[in-house]
């Protein structure tokens, strides 16, 4: 294939790829989370296009508030692509696109808002041919808070050469998503800073390169501190080090396309450290506080190293004695000595030890003359080379010092003391032994005591060796063994002799005599030397002087109050001395005198069978100083006053703890009275007046303005006085419960009393339901009731109130009715309502009883027709009123439309129910006991009614006609009723005929009831006369076959009937006229007679013609007057023609036999 051939399959190739290939956009994969105030990228790619090789871009966003709705935020292509929220930032360059590559953009936003949260989308405009692809792609970015804390304290330090470095940063961070936090330590030096170590976001630690050597060998370090603490440390400090030292942190996030990033990184404020450079040189000496000891006391030297920044560098400290090596100490701390010094360290005589960082020692508790000698300390610095290794640097000793141990000698002092050179017997003796000595601790010490007589007879009482163990003398083995006899060591140098219980033949010379002893090196003991010291001890007797007196403050005290009897005893006894006390009383009720109270010489109280209420009230007391007994009585009653007197034994106890009575004695009698407390009960005296209204509570008071005591309790009785002036009766009793008196029961008070005590000392008595005899004066008395100290209650005092006057009225009468009279009119058959309004009443809760009253004419006095019960029962009348109620009840309706308001409704109403009706209240009220009783009795003003019949207002028609007929012809004639009275009336109607001929009297032909019933018809008009009723209102009358005989005048009688409430017929109206002139005559006919007999004929003759000439009149004047317009002649009011005319008048006349005459009358101008 040629070179063309090539060419042209190359060029079908790619045209076939262009042809398939398709637009795609890509963003960067999301959800991405980015912190507040961050700098956010997004990447945008476009593939697969045709067109141009650099691509535009448009960045939009879609707020969660607004999901479908595009904001525009920056495009490569248009500058005025930004909606106005995002163009400020754009122009700003917050918000900007940077090109990356021809088809790749990236999206930076520097200051990230959390309005910026929402859905992002990357658009490229078409550059294609045609649409074919994807145009633009989008992902979601959230907001979310920055929560990194980066602290440390700014500080700056001041460090040596070779020293150590410690920092710490705190960095925490809340985050509710998954985030990873690194922190790195930074030095500035200057403009150059450099990284020291790092703890990345996989939890490794990256050293800076800077620093990565002294990281291998251990130098620097990071540690993590607790859950927010990272803590540098940088030892072997170097002058390099010298800067300001920062942290970092920084909060990373791991995008779905398991890339990290930095959501926001944060840093410390630095701390600034001066590395100073040191001097390697230093100085020793050794030092100590004397240089002359005795065998067994302790020598100290010291070695003190004069350098530069001593705690920052590394020593080791080696002791010689004599030149010999005997101990070292490492810069561990660790010590290693030789020979027999390592077992004196091991018996804790000796020690090497560091106590500063410049100051090492070598302590020699127990010197020994073989320790005599030339004591010297060497010093070596060691330091770390660069392979980590420790080398010894430099080494300098100083000079010696000599020490000299002198062999012991006994150097013991005894000072004896005793607690008082006089006793009393039975009393404890106590005798100190105090030993110095200059050895202390490193000797020991026995110790013996001995006793001289008033007959210098010389005995040893007890002793203690040096290993602290002691025994008596055969003569005290037995008061050891009991604890009488004691010798204690306190500390090193003191021995005490105790001797409990003392007796006579304990007085005389006291010795302590000490042995020193010292231990030898070979593990025995070596004794020193004795000393001894003597004191003299006299015992005086105890029975020496003892007597007893009883005395009181308070001879005559009141119920409640105290009173203290004392027992003093003489001499004054120390505590330990046993005695007992016993208080006797006799009652001052008389009786025998019995034993009250033992106070028991071990302290302990006993009290007597017959002690009673003194169990609960008194105390017994011992003073603390003396065996002086206190009785103390408190709450006094009765039953404490009588005589009292004290008894006192002394006892001795021995030393096997046995009591010996020594004497007893008995004091002098004390009497005490005691007295009931003063009442200081008042009771407020005021009198009052109360008037209240019958079935009202009445409220009584009863106040106590003083009483004896704040546990006073009172019980209230409340008196009713009636008359007045008269004993008081008691009504009821109350205290601790309540308790009625008989005049409640007569009085029948019991169900209407009620107690209360509203506050202290504040009592009411409240009657309820008041009656009227229940009028009359109350008054309360007070009974003042103390607690007596057995618990029982007395009457101290009683005092009455002033008195309080009851007045029980009725209600007053405020019953109103209307008294305003009415008039009504009503037709009969109809209804009225006839009402009663209660104005005003005396109760609101009272009840209300009606009577309707009503008073005909020509009655005596008025008839109840109706009435309401208290209740508001409607009750039917008594049977009298009942028998002359016209069956009223039965077409009446009582009714209460509102309150107060009260109607009576008379349906089918008759002529009969006309009169005067009234009501008459009458107002109920409830007495205390729940009876109702009538309290006042109203009748109101009348009300008149007049019932009366429909008006008659029947009307025929009063046109008569002339009907000239001839022989054999029919005659009609119309009875029309132009009105009737009532529209359910029925009529009745009559017809009747009157012959012309003279002395002929009217005869009625034709009757009608009102039901349309006809009467039996006069045999001559029999079958001869018909009737008809064209409409309710319009009868006729026709004869067929009218003669001569039938010529005459003709009358239409009309009755009107109503039917009365009692459904009965009743004649309300009655109207007659004359309805027409009837003429027969035989058959010979004129014109006159053929034109008067025949009605259409007549009316065409007589009456058409005048209406028809009377137009054409009309007509030829109103010509006339358009022909003159200026002329007023004829013209109506303002000027305006006369158009109108009076109504012809036809006159003819009644026969027939006269012609009509037509006159007709112009109108007149108003």
């Amino acid at each position: 294939m040629g070179c063309p051939g090539i060419w042209l399959l190359l060029t079908g190739v790619l045209a076939v790829g262009v042809s398939w290939a398709q637009r795609e956009v890509t963003i960067q994969q999301g959800p991405l989370y980015r912190t507040v105030g961050s700098h956010v990228t997004i990447w945008c790619q476009v593939k697969g296009y045709q067109g141009p090789s650099e691509q535009n871009f448009q960045y939009s966003i879609y707020l969660p508030s607004a999901p479908d709705r595009e904001v525009q935020m920056v495009s490569t292509q248009d500058p005025s692509f930004s909606y106005a929220i995002y163009n400020q930032r754009v122009q700003n360059g917050d918000i900007s696109i940077e090109r990356v590559t021809g088809d790749r953009t990236t999206l930076h936003i520097r200051q990230l808002q959390e309005r910026d949260a929402g859905e992002y989308e990357c658009h490229t405009p078409n550059t294609d041919p045609k649409f074919y692809g994807s145009y633009s792609a989008k992902v979601n970015l959230s907001v979310i808070p920055d929560t990194l804390l980066v602290s440390s304290p700014a500080q700056t330090l001041q460090k040596v050469e070779g020293g150590s470095l410690q920092l710490s940063c705190e960095v925490s961070h809340s985050s509710t998503q998954h985030t990873h936090l690194s922190v790195s330590w930074y030095r500035k030096n200057g403009e150059q800073t450099e990284e020291v170590i790092s703890l990345t976001r996989e939890f490794l630690l990256s050293p800076g390169p800077s620093y990565a050597q002294r990281f291998s060998v251990g130098d620097v370090r990071l540690d993590k501190v607790g859950n927010s603490t990272f803590r540098l440390t940088v030892y072997n400090l170097q002058p390099p080090d010298q800067g300001e030292f920062f942290c970092q942190g920084a909060e990373w996030i791991e995008d779905p396309d398991r890339s990290w990033f930095t959501m926001t990184r944060k840093q410390s404020e630095g701390s600034e450290v001066i590395v100073q450079t040191t001097d390697k040189e230093f100085h020793v000496r050794l030092e100590t506080d004397r240089r002359t000891y005795s065998a067994g006391e302790g020598a100290e030297l010291r070695c003190i190293i004069e350098a530069q920044n001593a705690a920052d560098r590394t020593f080791a400290v080696s002791w010689a004695f004599n030149s010999s090596v005997i101990a070292g100490l490492s810069p561990g701390g660790v010590s290693s000595l030789t020979g027999d010094y390592s077992q004196r360290e091991s018996r804790g005589e000796l020690r090497v030890a560091r106590d500063s960082d410049s100051i090492f020692s070598l302590k020699i508790f127990r010197l020994r003359p073989e320790d005599s000698g030339k004591y010297n300390c060497r010093v070596t610095e060691r330091e770390r080379s660069a392979s980590g290794e420790m080398v010894d640097r430099d080494s300098k000793r100083p000079k010696n010092i000599p020490i000299t141990v002198s062999p012991l000698r006994t150097s013991v002092t005894v000072t004896v003391v005793v607690n008082s050179s006089a006793v009393l017997e039975g009393s404890r003796i106590f005798l100190t032994c105090s030993v110095a000595s200059l050895f202390g601790p490193q000797s020991r010490i026995s110790a013996s005591w001995h006793l001289q007589d008033a007959q210098n007879r010389q005995r040893e009482v007890i002793q203690q060796d040096r290993d602290g163990v002691t025994w008596a003398s055969q003569a005290y083995r037995e008061r050891a063994s009991a604890g009488g006899l004691r010798m204690v060591r306190s500390g090193s140098d003191t021995f005490t002799l105790e001797l409990e219980s003392s007796q006579r033949q304990d007085g005389g010379s006291y010795e302590c005599r000490v042995t020193e002893w010292l231990p030898s090196y070979d593990g025995d003991w070596q004794r020193l030397g004795e000393r001894s010291a003597k004191t003299n001890v006299d015992v005086t007797s105890l029975d020496t002087g003892f007597a007893v007196t009883a005395i009181s403050r308070t001879p005559g005290v009141s119920y409640y109050d105290s009173f203290d009897l004392q027992c003093i005893l003489k001499p004054h006894y120390p505590p330990w001395v046993g005695i007992s006390v016993t208080w006797r009383f006799q009652p001052v009720s008389g009786g025998d005198t019995h034993d009250l109270v033992t106070f028991s010489r071990s302290g302990g109280v006993q009290w007597g069978e017959r002690a009673g209420n003194f169990r609960g009230r008194s105390i017994v007391e011992k003073a603390d100083s003396s065996h002086n007994v206190r009785l103390s009585v408190s709450r006094a009653s009765e039953s404490e006053a009588g005589k009292y007197q004290c008894m006192a034994e002394l006892w001795r106890r021995e030393y096997n703890a046995s009591w010996t009575r020594l004497a007893e004695r008995t004091s002098n009698l004390l009497e005490i009275r005691v007295l009931r407390p003063v009442s200081r009960l008042q009771v407020g005296k005021g009198t009052r007046s109360v008037a209240v209204l019958e079935g009202a509570a009445v409220t009584l008071t009863c106040a106590v303005r003083a009483q004896s005591g704040p546990d006073s309790r009172f019980s209230v009785l409340w008196f009713a006085q009636e008359p007045s002036g008269a004993d008081g009766k008691l009504i009821v009793r109350s205290g601790a419960g309540m308790e009625y008196g008989t005049y409640a029961e007569e009085a029948d008070l019991k169900d209407r009393l009620q107690l209360e005590e509203l506050t202290p000392g504040h009592y009411t008595l409240t009657l309820l339901g008041a009656r009227q005899e229940d009028s009359g004066g109350y008054y309360c008395q007070v009974e003042e009731w103390m607690l007596d100290p057995n618990q029982a209650w007395y009457q101290l005092a009683k005092d009455a109130s002033g008195l309080t006057e009851v007045a029980v009225k009725m209600p007053e009468n405020n019953l109103r009715v209307d008294l305003l009279p009415r008039n009504i009119s009503s037709l009969e058959g109809d209804s009225f309502t006839v009402t009663c309004p209660v104005l005003n009443r005396t109760l609101p809760q009272s009840r209300l009883s009606l009577e309707w009253l009503v008073w005909r004419a020509g009655e005596p006095e008025r008839r109840m027709v109706a009435r309401i019960s208290p209740d508001g029962i409607t009750l039917p009348p008594t049977e009298d009123e009942e028998r002359g109620s016209l069956e009223l009840p039965s077409r009446f309706h009582l009714w209460q439309p509102s309150p107060g308001v009260y109607t009576l409704t008379l349906h089918r109403a008759e002529e009969q129910d006309s009169g005067a009706y009234s009501c008459r209240v009458q107002e109920w009220l409830q007495d205390p006991r729940g009876q109702w009783y009538k309290r006042a009795d109203e009748r109101s003003a009348a009300t008149y009614v007049s019932v009366r019949r429909p008006d008659a207002d029947l009307l025929l028609d009063a046109a008569p006609l002339n009907v000239s007929v001839l022989d054999g012809g029919h005659v009609t004639l119309d009875c029309t009723v132009l009105s009737r009275s009532r529209p359910d009336s029925q009529l009745a109607v009559s017809w009747s005929f009157h012959s012309r001929s003279r002395g002929a009297e009217a005869e009625t032909i034709l009757t009608t009831d009102r039901s349309g019933v006809w009467s039996p018809l006069a045999p001559r008009w029999e079958g001869r006369l018909q009737q008809l009723q064209l409409s309710p209102t319009m009868y006729k009358m026709r004869i067929p076959q009218a003669s001569r005989a039938d010529s005459g005048n003709y009358t239409c009688s009309v009755q009107e009937w109503m039917m009365g409430p009692r459904g009965v017929w009743y004649l309300l109206a009655q109207d007659e006229s004359l309805v027409g002139w009837v003429a027969v005559q035989s058959k010979e006919s004129s014109l006159q007679s053929v034109i008067c007999s025949n009605d259409a004929l007549f009316y065409l003759v007589f009456f058409y013609p005048f209406p028809i000439f009377g137009i054409l009149i009309i007509t030829i004047l109103l010509v006339r007057f358009r022909s003159r317009p200026s002329s007023k002649t004829g013209e109506g009011k303002n000027g305006v023609p006369l158009l109108w005319i009076k109504e012809p008048h036809l006159n003819y006349s009644p026969t027939c036999l006269e012609p009509p005459v037509l006159s007709i009358h112009p109108g007149t101008i108003d």
